[in-house]
């Protein structure tokens, strides 16, 4: 079985986290409102008012005076999806990132249960809400996980995929888009079960050909499509710690970043790797994730020069942000054969 997951309200979920002070109110990440900007992500206060993504910040601003604007961040947004797709990886055998913030994932046996796994793990590590769908095949998944939003699962048993997307709109099925779902409307096909009964000689409607095939056998539930989780050589070892306290004192800092830097330099030489550039993160009390890097004039597998170059970036960032922290990180990216 595969899973289609999709966080909810990703953007506007990763800001109420940024401002605890925003939580239960109206929160659009977008543009200016005085201007041309348009919304992006919407949180589900927004949207009990009617607004939705690509709408623009001034009608959102008409249906809702009081709606609080973000404009986007998008490093963090990447911070945050880069270790929502570590901890998925982790839970599944093959894993098929589609954006920040969606993509595929093959459920071991039994799948629901391990559905219900992952949409905890995601919860208490990554404290973001997801929605699942769970299928035999990719078009149905994706199409289930917008049904129970936020925070549902819905589950597609095998044999019933075509009569789950019968009765739901053309609009729904991946690939129909305004140009094709005008075309079908006019020929009078206005869900997935009719689009799947469409007579070979009526594809016409789709555009003939294989698309129209295509399209056709997945309103009957048919995607032969696996996930495509390609294995990719790990390009960066880290390691960090979240604290039971927070910690200020700048000493155990160091200690810390000076105590981790020999098994970052013992990875990186079993490996047989030379790292590049030095990374170091914390979290503020306030749950602000800060990073700060280095990249080295010479490639490097040395602990002392690991831990060297992550105390200077560590004094860096307490100069900007004395603390207290609530987490502490170092680690080695931009790695490179050992022979360059």
């Amino acid at each position: 079985m595969i899973a289609h997951l999709d966080l909810d309200a990703f953007f506007a979920a990763v800001e109420l986290h940024r401002r605890p002070e925003l939580r239960g109110r109206p929160l659009v990440v977008g543009g200016d409102p005085n201007g041309r900007g348009v919304v992006a992500t919407a949180s589900y206060a927004a949207r009990a008012f009617g607004i939705k993504s690509a709408m623009s910040c001034a009608e959102a601003l008409r249906r809702c005076p009081h709606v609080v604007f973000v404009r986007p961040d998008m490093a963090a947004y990447k911070e945050w999806s880069e270790r929502l797709w570590d901890v998925l990886r982790e839970l599944s055998p093959a894993v098929e990132q589609l954006g920040m913030d969606e993509g595929y994932l093959m459920l071991r046996s039994p799948a629901v249960e391990h559905a219900h796994d992952i949409q905890r793990a995601v919860r208490e590590q990554v404290r973001l809400s997801c929605s699942l769908g769970v299928a035999s095949c990719k078009v149905v998944a994706k199409i289930a996980s917008d049904q129970k939003k936020p925070g549902g699962i819905t589950v597609v048993p095998i044999g019933e995929e075509a009569a789950f997307l019968a009765p739901l709109g053309i609009r729904l099925l991946p690939g129909v888009g305004p140009k094709t779902e005008g075309r079908l409307r006019a020929v009078g096909i206005e869900t997935i079960g009719a689009l799947a009964t469409l007579a070979d000689e009526d594809l016409a409607a789709l555009g003939g050909g294989q698309m129209g095939r295509e399209l056709r056998e997945r309103a009957r539930g048919i995607d032969p499509r696996p996930v495509a989780s390609v294995p990719a050589e790990r390009v960066s070892i880290s390691t960090e710690e979240t604290f039971e306290r927070d910690i200020a004192d700048i000493q155990t800092l160091r200690e810390l970043v000076t105590e981790w830097a020999p098994s970052l330099a013992e990875a990186v030489k079993r490996r047989e790797r030379l790292a590049r550039t030095v990374t170091l993160k914390v979290r503020l009390s306030d749950f602000r994730t800060l990073t700060r890097a280095q990249t080295l004039d010479h490639a490097t597998d040395d602990a002392s020069t690991i831990a060297s170059v992550a105390q200077r970036l560590l004094e860096r960032l307490i100069d900007d942000h004395p603390g207290p922290f609530r987490l502490l990180g170092v680690g080695v990216t931009n790695l490179v054969p050992a022979g360059q």
